[in-house]
Formats: structure tokens, C-alpha cells, sequence
């Protein structure tokens, strides 16, 4: 008998050191595109490595935190459809979704520069919009009826970090710097929400 209480006592603390507390949050950052959809091209630079590799730095700069943890919908060059990130999102309920995207403007060079935030229509997902706007120089925040936006539950924004085919926002972004400025940017921004 002494034995089966040992046993039930060695197996509590075991547990109860693994214990997540119930009150973590998560935030998601979902890396734009992925495997055989690159994205927006400019030359050899792709979306979809700027996207995944501001992701991992966001993830990085936040690990060990106690309040939340930073969850990537991909972390390798692979492409989860978008109704896999959405169902992903939804089943983790998360407290914010950021889904990070280049532009594109097809016409010239340099005529579009800056930031870009999509948002949906609440107020929580306009309020995550508004702080963004104060770490960034955004153009442009508005509604629209993008998949991620759409079918997300949690408040979600989809940022347009810059146009790939400005050559100003493409250095900057493929630039070990700006991924560290930008992901810190992003850092600061979950931690005031």
C-alpha cells in the first residue's frame, strides 16, 4: 500500500512540474505563403523567405515568456493551405493572429513604399491595427475580405511589411537588421496589447 502512495505522489510531482498554467496565452504569427507559392518575387528574393524569417525572430526574441507564447502557422519552407492555418488558429483560440506578407506594385520600381495593414471588421482587430501604426510608418489600414481576416476567429490583421520590388523595403527587410528591428517591433506591440 506505502508503494501505490509513493508511486501516486512520485506521479503528482511530475505533473505538476509539467503543469502549463490554464491563463497562457498564445499569439499566433502566421508566415505568408511557403513551399511551392513564393509569393511576391523581386529577382531572386521571395515572399516566403522574408515572411518565415521575421517570423522566427519574432518567435526567438519572445521565447521563455511566462504570460504567452508565440505560435508560427509554418517555420520551414512548407505551405499549410490557408484553411489548415485557420482551423489551426481557431482550435488554439488564440489572443491575436499577425499574418506577415510583402506587397507588390507591378507598375514601378520605387513609386509604393511602406507598410500596409489589413484588417477585420471589430474593434479588437482595428485597436491591434492603431498599435501597429504607431511602430510602423503605415499608408494604409483597411477592411478586407481576405481568407485569414475572414475566417479567423481571433483578432487578426494581415501586414504588409513593404513592397518587395522597392528597393528600399526589399534591402531592408532581407536585411539581418530590419528582420531584427521589425521583429522587435512586432515584440513590443504583443507585449502592450
Amino acid at each position: 500500500m506505502r508503494g501505490i502512495k509513493l508511486l501516486a505522489l512520485s506521479a503528482f510531482s511530475v505533473s505538476f512540474l509539467s503543469f502549463t498554467p490554464i491563463n497562457k496565452k498564445y499569439i499566433v504569427i502566421d508566415a505568408g505563403h511557403g513551399g511551392n507559392d513564393n509569393g511576391a518575387v523581386s529577382g531572386a528574393v521571395f515572399e516566403k523567405e522574408i515572411t518565415v524569417n521575421i517570423a522566427k525572430e519574432i518567435q526567438k526574441l519572445n521565447e521563455g515568456q511566462d504570460q504567452y507564447e508565440i505560435v508560427l502557422t509554418r517555420d520551414s519552407d512548407t505551405y499549410p493551405t490557408l484553411g489548415e492555418r485557420t482551423a489551426m488558429i481557431n482550435k488554439l483560440n488564440p489572443e491575436m493572429v499577425i499574418s506577415l506578407h510583402m506587397n507588390n506594385n507591378p507598375e514601378k520600381e520605387t513609386a509604393k513604399q511602406g507598410t500596409e495593414v489589413y484588417i477585420q471588421n471589430t474593434e479588437n482587430s482595428k485597436k491591434l491595427a492603431e498599435k501597429i501604426s504607431k511602430k510602423f510608418t503605415v499608408s494604409k489600414i483597411e477592411e478586407r475580405n481576405l481568407h485569414m481576416l475572414r475566417e479567423t476567429k481571433a483578432p487578426a490583421v494581415l501586414v504588409e511589411l513593404g513592397f518587395i520590388n522597392n528597393t528600399k523595403d526589399r534591402e531592408y527587410a532581407t536585411s539581418e537588421k530590419g528582420r531584427k528591428e521589425i521583429a522587435q517591433k512586432f515584440t513590443e506591440i504583443i507585449r502592450e496589447y
